[in-house]
This record gives C-alpha cells, structure tokens and sequence, in this order.
C-alpha cells in the first residue's frame, strides 16, 4: 500500500485540493515576481574600470609630482577614492529588492531594503486596484497597489521597460484571481 491510497477514503467534496508544498488551490500563486534594481557595471567590470582609473590617476599624478606639482597628486588620490566610494553606494542599494504574490486570496508584497530592513503589506486582489502613473515621454513613473485607506508603492527602482512589462503582467495576474 503506497501512500497515496490513504487519501483515497476521504470524500472529494471535503479534501481540499493540495499541491505539493501543500498548498490549498486557493493559495497557490497566480503570479510571482522578484523586483531587484537594474546595474549596468558588474563586479567585474567595476574591478576592470577601477584598475584601470587607478592607473590613469598613478601615471598623471607621477607626471606633475616630476615636474614639482606636487599637491595636485593629493586631488588625483582624493578622485579614486569619490569614484570607489560612489559604485560602492550603488551596489548597496541594489541589495534592494521586492517580491510580490498573487494568490486567489492574496496580493503580497514583500520589500527588503538595502540594509536588510523587511515590510510587509498584503491587499484583498478583489478590492486591490492597481494605479499606474505615466508620462508622455518617459512611460511609466509610479505603480503602486491600493486599497481602502493602504496603498503599496512597488518597483520605484525599475528602468522603464521593466515597469512597463511588469504592469502588463501584473494587472492580468489581478484580473484572473478577481476572475477565480
């Protein structure tokens, strides 16, 4: 006897379908998204780019230190360390990101800061809407998903393609878990 007979002597009308996370068919996702802010320079880039600004900073400032400018290898140092210390900052924010859920119960957002900083907020889909504000030239500016008095803001950190692709997918998942 495998395990699967043992569900056989309950009645289909009171077994609530399951998967196999053991999820109810209500709560399994109708859509799912991890949100994460685009960086154009990978790590490995950065390296490149970096090794490379150091460089160019070395050699210019031994060429005015032999010519007897020396204050002005201070300032060249001072550069590379603006440059590192700004990519530093943008790739912690980009340890950013959201996720969102939509079940036919649920529309879930989670939001994690740079810092590890968690929020949560969860929406009725049947009394969410979702707001999409745009712009003639740039697209979409703001999504945010709100309901009665509480509203969401998600995907600020998207470049414009994505959070046009995004609310397409989105506002389908919202209709189809209205739908049931």
């Amino acid at each position: 006897m495998d395990d699967n007979d043992d569900r056989d002597d309950i009645p289909a009308a009171d077994a609530e379908r399951r998967d196999e996370a053991g999820r109810s068919s209500s709560d399994r996702p109708i859509f799912q998204a991890l949100l994460t802010p685009y960086r154009s320079l990978g790590r490995r880039g950065f390296t490149v780019m970096m090794s490379f600004f150091c460089l160019v900073s070395l050699v210019t400032g031994v060429l005015f230190l032999v010519n007897g400018a020396w204050p002005v290898v201070g300032f060249f140092g001072l550069d590379v360390l603006i440059v590192w210390w700004a990519f530093s900052a943008s790739y912690r924010s980009a340890k950013a990101h959201e996720e969102v859920m939509v079940t036919r119960t649920d529309c879930a957002i989670r939001k994690t800061s740079p810092k590890g900083i968690v929020r949560e907020a969860h929406h009725n889909p049947f009394f969410a809407r979702f707001s999409v504000a745009r712009h003639e030239e740039i697209g979409i500016t703001r999504m945010s998903v709100d309901s009665k008095n509480v509203s969401t803001e998600i995907g600020s950190f998207l470049n414009p393609d994505d959070k046009h692709s995004f609310a397409e997918a989105f506002q389908d998942a919202l209709a189809r878990a209205k739908r049931g």
